[in-house]
């Protein structure tokens, strides 16, 4: 499991693009007037089907905001396909995308859902171990012991989130009507997951700190 770990981020992180230097005050005057209204002036989303941005990856977050912008200029066909976004980014420049990731990585996400015990265990196992009876790779490979990913393979940080927004993107990935991870890792950790274990792990994860 740690070599196969370890030769997914090397291939992550050669697949990465280079990209532009944000500034993250000129950022902030961007999400004053574009981002507010869904992902909050700190980036923590009071819509819980709106993700949160705070304390995420910088990188990761232009990489979403460029595939946005490909999934609008053609039809869906390419990129992340997304009406919402696909609005909000269309005016953007790559510089405006990097600075406004660089604000929202600077701050601080706020605290995800609380769990009971049985639950806080049974997703523990699912994210630390996986199920290889089941095909159900372990997340911890790629997002971390607490959940905050890895900033140079281009792995998304996951603690905090809204479960809600956790599990709808889960979902999408197991279908296929998102499609923009990097060499179809998601696609595939995500096609073995039952919806229990998607409602499990969504939780569990959210809890995270």
């Amino acid at each position: 499991m740690k070599k196969f770990a370890l030769a997914l981020s090397v291939l992550a992180a050669v697949s990465c693009t280079v990209q532009a230097q944000g500034d993250a005050e000129a950022g902030r005057q961007v999400a004053s007037t574009t981002c507010l209204a869904c992902h909050g002036m700190d980036g923590n989303s009071l819509v819980n089907l709106y993700p949160k941005l705070a304390g995420q990856h910088a990188g990761y977050l232009e990489k979403q905001l460029k595939e946005f912008k490909q999934g609008a200029m053609t039809g869906g066909k390419q990129g992340r396909n997304d009406p919402i976004m696909a609005g909000m980014v269309m005016t953007l420049t790559e510089q405006q995308m990097a600075d406004v990731s660089a604000f929202y990585a600077e701050q601080k996400v706020s605290a995800g859902k609380t769990i009971d015990a049985t639950t806080a265990a049974a997703g523990k196992k699912l994210y630390m171990s996986g199920d290889a009876n089941r095909g159900i790779t372990a997340c911890v490979a790629c997002h971390g012991v607490n959940g905050e990913g890895m900033n140079l393979a281009g792995y998304p940080a996951l603690h905090g989130q809204h479960p809600e927004y956790l599990k709808s993107q889960l979902e999408k990935f197991r279908s296929g009507a998102r499609a923009n991870d990097m060499n179809g890792m998601m696609s595939g950790v995500a096609k073995p997951l039952s919806d229990d274990d998607i409602a499990l792990l969504s939780d569990y994860i959210s809890s995270l700190k």
